[in-house]
């Protein structure tokens, strides 16, 4: 049987609105539909649950409306969480607009999921078979990020780690992003994440770049480049382009998560990257 997902990232409650296109500044729009959903790594989580992995949740839920909110959409997709909710705040939010091309445009509040302790993190403990992912969000609020990337390193070597710099990338501190990425199993990005740590280029050149100089005991690195797929390129040096396929754009919220979540679970039952 496969391992755990242990998710050590933040979940936040979406509140989503469908616009024909965002407003002016200084005017007003109304929504054509409204909806408040689990999101940010709730999303990966389900992908990676919903394909047959098991997954627990390592971060923090806050006590409010909003983490009650999570903590039942957690519970109905069969979510555990590992660490007791933060007394102190609730959980946090985005306001996510999406217009009618399908593209999104955020405004959050980093709630109890923006705040790791190394004692919190103590109490999350990894078995044999486990893999641990997180994102750059939690390694973007200035009260996780130096214990969650403490306990990154202090993970056993045989425990795969998988990390998505998130396009909150300019800010994680380099010092922070470097300790991250030296610990890295498998990294995955979109191209412009690609370009923010290895420079510009082909997403060729990022993968040999981020493999030599960033993610030196990594397995791989995965570049999504959107409706073009993506490319996979191991340690070995194998390379493959993955090509996209053509479907009716509705959300593209979460896509990156999803990818990931589906790809983690099929690494986890030993499936090849590349088909993974």
């Amino acid at each position: 049987m496969s391992g755990r997902l242990v998710h050590v990232g933040s979940a936040v409650v979406d509140y989503v609105y469908r616009i024909d296109a965002l407003p002016a500044p200084g005017t007003e729009k109304t929504a054509s539909s409204y909806a408040r959903v689990a999101g940010g790594g709730f999303n990966m989580m389900v992908a990676a649950r919903r394909t047959g992995m098991r997954v627990v949740f390592g971060g923090q839920l806050g006590t409010g409306p909003d983490g009650d909110f999570l903590r039942a959409a957690f519970a109905a997709e069969g979510i555990s969480t590992l660490t007791p909710p933060s007394p102190l705040m609730d959980s946090g939010n985005c306001v996510a607009m999406i217009s009618g091309d399908a593209e999104r445009t955020f405004v959050s509040w980093p709630g109890a999921e923006s705040r790791l302790t190394r004692d919190m993190m103590a109490s999350v403990q990894v078995q044999a078979g486990d893999w641990v992912f997180t994102s750059g969000y939690t390694l973007s609020y200035p009260g996780s990020r130096d214990a969650l990337a403490d306990w990154i390193e202090a993970l056993p070597a045989e425990v795969p780690f998988v990390f998505d710099p998130t396009p909150v990338i300019a800010e994680i501190p380099r010092p922070i992003l470097d300790r991250v990425l030296a610990r890295t199993t498998w990294l995955s990005c979109n191209t412009s994440e690609a370009a923010a740590i290895a420079g510009s280029g082909d997403a060729q050149t990022a993968a040999i770049r981020l493999l030599a100089d960033h993610c030196r005991k990594a397995a791989g690195v995965v570049i999504r480049d959107g409706a073009q797929g993506c490319l996979v390129r191991l340690a070995d040096g194998g390379t493959r382009a993955i090509p996209g396929f053509e479907v009716a754009a509705v959300d593209t919220n979460g896509a990156g998560d999803a990818h990931i979540g589906a790809f983690v679970s099929g690494l986890s039952r030993d499936m090849p990257p590349c088909e993974a």
